[in-house]
């Protein structure tokens, strides 16, 4: 859960105005029940007369069950100025605003007792019902907890029913007490895994209603209709009638009476019916005046294609911006602006709003791009390869509607199976990958993700951060966390949804090949097994009847060569003894058009087969001609997905049984330390921002890893070279000695480690000498660390970088002076579970070190594995570290010890409150 840890450091020490700052970063839109949306804000002094006004607003009912009586305006006016009267840390609101600047939601709450909180509500009446007391309760919990608030307490009356249900509902372990007519109830307010899911469920569903008003709408208006064809306003309406809407369809256009035979309006507002969704298709400057108007005629979805806003620059982003105000007053959603449309092939809905020359067929595919251009490009692909879409939509600028919006749409969507996203940026990544996760585990999710070249990468000082810049590692290892299937271009994306969408998964690696040419079976083979893919030798059983029904010449192991003169029917026999054989988890086929045998009866035989398989084993095919796969591989009930070479089909069956791997794997969460002493490490950090973002002096680490009992050597830190012979004689054995110096990082490269030392004289002499190598480039040490000696090892690198988008990336991999040359480095995001922990130590080239590699001592693998969980626990909890070093983290027989260790600290904004849109 989110965590600011500097709200765990006695805010009361704070200012008033330093605590708000700290909480405005967290302000921001929330999606309500019914999809609609609202913006989430602190409540400030100078807000009492709009609370007033909310409070007046209320119905006596509701003022009976908020203030326990009628409540006249005097008492009224009196408890908006108490409530109002906020300090941020003992008493703190949340308001939420509505259309027209008005509140439409309270919460607020005052401190009873150093750890106990009063917590009290008041939603306005029309707005009742649609999930905001959820949604106040959850960010409420969220910031008292920070400010030191264990126990949320409220006094209610026995009829106040709505609101114990949403203490009842919200997964908080809530005790009520009876007494005369009245309810005592108190929860703790940390969030428990029930309040997340249930919070998350709430999010999913009011995605989903979103959606439906785009994807389902009863009445579609087309602002920009236009008589000429090959306009984008005239393609627009003449797709949505040429596709037959179930539903009017309405041209407004001022400047026309008759559009494409359908009378047209000179605003939305004079359509006589209801509107659901409005497609936006006017130059940029008119594109708020027609958002208002959609507004005020009560539409709930708008899809601006117009271009001209935040891809142009200033001007156009704050252009966007009034877009996205005009939408949250009229509690409108919205998809664009700068899209090509959105399109749902359900034969009840029929909706194509794009301009798009063409409609793929319908099927089972979801589909969202970010680019409308290479949406056009990917409608016309699928019609050619025949996938089946469900939807598609054009995100384009992401104003409102993301792909994690249509994440959970499909999730719950029973008319689609596959998800595919084109995606160029993410705007909620970790909030991504946690839909991602679950969606994953009932329906494939397949992206192509732009952006792998290093322009932009981040100015790192830390060894691990330079392993991860100029790279998208955090993306790579968002999506393998996540068990999303990333492709590397679009043609490969299209080749894995073909696979996906129309065969099974696969239920293991091993792979049974089938061809009538020797050389195409090699490179595939050769593919499989380069990708994770085995190719295991049939069955004696299977190679027998093989024998008995192929020429001499053949080759019956795997891959089966029937050689050239094969025909359809021995196709059709090989295809049998191979897909029953125990040995094989899926089949490629592959043919070349001899002289004889003709590629029809081939595709006949293999549609007519893959059919009897009855979906237990997925099967893909290769047609090696210019004429690509016959029409008969997609005549029967079953489609057969084929590709031109080879390697093709091996790479979309790897990326397939990767995902099936995935999707088997437990579930786990990540592991909780109990001997952790979170508090105290939160006062380290707390304190060292104090001076400002920088390094954590060697004291301020060594005492921050031992809150998280990670193993840092036994080490002094002194200020000169007599206290270095001091400490060196108290610890009585071998030692090595660093010096610290501002600028210097990278101690080794700088000369300034000296190793093996023995006594007093030894080690108080290479001081002085590296006292003078330092002052001969102009500098000086500020203090000495004498640490033990520390046994040899494997050498390893665990170390951290904290993104500003995906949070802390945790790297692991081959340490020591060679850690840059060698680049042998594993990447996930925190947290980690123990499953990635143990999945990046052994992806490393280097694991076998680790292992007993050529006689060598096995290692304490899980002492290595124990600190990756510590060090991803203490970067998730405390996200001001910055970067973290540990290198080496030497790994011996028995446990395990870092060497050095190095943290850097900013004071980064606090994340966004639980529920807000980032």
């Amino acid at each position: 859960m989110p965590n600011n840890i500097t709200s765990q450091i006695e805010p009361q020490t704070q200012s008033k105005e330093g605590l708000l700052a700290r909480l405005v970063h967290r302000e921001g839109d929330v999606v309500l029940r019914d999809g609609s949306t609202v913006r989430v804000q602190v409540m400030r002094p100078d807000d009492e007369q709009r609370l007033f006004s909310l409070f007046k607003s209320l119905s006596e009912d509701s003022r009976w069950l908020r203030f326990l009586s009628l409540g006249k305006e005097s008492v009224l006016a009196e408890e908006a100025h108490r409530e109002s009267a906020v300090d941020y840390c003992r008493t703190f609101g949340l308001i939420v605003i509505g259309p027209e600047e008005r509140i439409v939601g309270h919460a607020f709450y005052t401190s009873l007792s150093e750890d106990h909180a009063e917590v009290a509500f008041a939603i306005a009446d029309d707005y009742q019902g649609r999930g905001l007391g959820s949604i106040l309760l959850l960010q409420l919990a969220e910031v008292a907890a920070a400010n030191g608030i264990q126990t949320f307490e409220a006094e209610t009356v026995a009829a106040n029913t709505a609101m114990l249900k949403v203490f009842r509902e919200s997964g908080f372990h809530t005790e009520i007490k009876a007494t005369a007519g009245y309810l005592h109830v108190s929860f703790p307010t940390s969030f428990t895994d029930e309040a997340i899911q249930r919070f998350e469920k709430r999010e999913s569903i009011a995605s989903v209603n979103a959606l439906k008003l785009f994807f389902n709408p009863r009445a579609v208006a087309v602002v920009g209709a236009s008589r000429k064809r090959g306009s984008l306003g005239g393609e627009i309406f003449h797709n949505l009638l040429s596709y037959a809407l179930q539903g009017p369809v309405y041209p407004v256009n001022p400047s026309a009476d008759v559009i494409q035979c359908v009378p047209a309006y000179p605003t939305v507002e004079e359509i006589p019916g209801p509107v659901d969704l409005a497609i936006i298709v006017v130059p940029a400057r008119d594109v708020i005046p027609a958002a208002k108007s959609c507004g005020r005629k009560g539409v709930k979805a708008l899809v601006v294609i117009s271009a001209g806003f935040a891809e142009t620059g200033s001007e156009g982003q704050e252009r966007q911006a009034e877009l996205v105000r005009v939408c949250r007053a009229f509690g409108m959603r919205l998809i664009g602006p700068n899209c090509m449309g959105i399109l749902n092939t359900d034969s009840s809905v029929r909706l194509d709003a794009t301009f798009a020359p063409d409609v793929p067929p319908p099927g089972r595919v979801g589909f969202s791009s970010q680019s409308g251009a290479l949406g056009l490009a990917i409608i016309d692909h699928a019609n050619s390869l025949g996938l089946g879409i469900s939807t598609f939509v054009s995100v384009g600028n992401k104003a409102d509607i993301s792909g994690n919006d249509l994440l959970r749409y499909w999730e719950s969507d029973p008319g689609t199976d596959v998800i595919l996203l084109y995606l160029e940026s993410f705007g909620n990544p970790k909030k991504f990958s946690q839909i991602a996760r679950r969606v994953g585990r009932a329906k494939p999710i397949v992206v192509v993700k732009s952006g792998r070249s290093p322009a932009g990468a981040r100015a790192t000082s830390s060894h691990t951060g330079a392993l991860i810049a100029a790279s998208d590692v955090t993306v790579d290892a968002l999506f393998r966390q996540a068990g999303v299937i990333r492709t590397d271009t679009l043609e490969e994306l299209f080749d894995v949804a073909t696979l996906l969408a129309n065969q099974p998964l696969p239920r293991g690696p091993r792979v049974g090949i089938v061809t009538n040419a020797g050389g195409p079976a090699i490179l595939c083979a050769d593919a499989c097994e380069a990708r994770g893919l085995q190719i295991p030798v049939l069955t004696d059983e299977s190679q027998k009847k093989l024998r008995a029904l192929l020429k001499t010449e053949a080759s019956v192991s795997n891959p089966v060569d029937m050689i050239a003169s094969a025909t359809a029917e021995q196709y059709r026999e090989t295809i049998r003894v191979v897909a029953n054989d125990p040995n094989v988890d899926s089949l490629i086929i592959i043919f070349i058009p001899p002289l004889v045998t003709r590629a029809e009866d081939v595709a006949r035989v293999i549609s007519e087969e893959v059919a009897k398989l009855n979906k237990s084993k997925p099967v893909a095919a290769v047609f090696m001609s210019a004429a690509g796969a016959p029409d008969e591989l997609r005549a029967g009930c079953v489609r057969v997905p084929s590709y031109r070479f080879p390697e093709t089909a091996a790479i979309a069956l790897a990326r397939a049984a990767r995902y099936q791997e995935w999707r088997e794997r437990a579930e786990t969460a990540p592991p909780r330390f109990e001997d952790v002493r979170r508090e105290e490490a939160a006062g380290i950090v707390a304190t060292a921002l104090e001076r400002g973002d920088g390094w954590l002096k060697p004291e301020e680490t060594a005492a921050l890893f031992a809150c998280y009992s990670l193993p840092l050597i036994e080490q002094m830190v002194v200020d000169s070279p007599e206290a270095a012979a001091l400490a060196a004689d108290e610890m009585g054995c071998e030692v090595a000695l660093k010096a610290i110096a501002p600028g210097v990082i990278h101690k080794t490269e700088a000369g300034v480690v000296r190793l093996h030392l023995r006594g007093a004289e030894e080690v108080c002499a290479s001081a002085r000498m590296i006292t003078e190598q330092l002052s001969s480039h102009g500098q000086a040490p500020t203090g000495f660390l004498v640490q033990r000696m520390a046994q040899s090892g494997v050498e390893m690198l665990v170390g951290v970088v904290h993104d500003p988008q995906f949070g802390p990336v945790v790297a692991c991999g081959a340490g020591g002076v060679q850690v840059e040359l060698l680049r042998d480095v594993a990447v996930r995001l925190a947290p980690l579970s123990k499953e990635d922990a143990a999945e990046m130590i052994r992806s490393l080239k280097t694991y076998p070190l680790l292992t007993g590699f050529r006689g060598a001592r096995m290692c304490d693998v899980a002492a290595l594995e124990n600190g990756l969980l510590r060090v991803s626990a203490m970067v998730e909890n405390i996200p001001q570290i910055a970067e973290l070093d540990c290198n080496p983290f030497v790994v011996h027989e028995s446990g395990a010890v870092i060497l050095d260790a190095r943290v850097r600290v900013s004071a980064v904004g606090p994340r966004p409150l639980l529920g807000v849109r980032a």
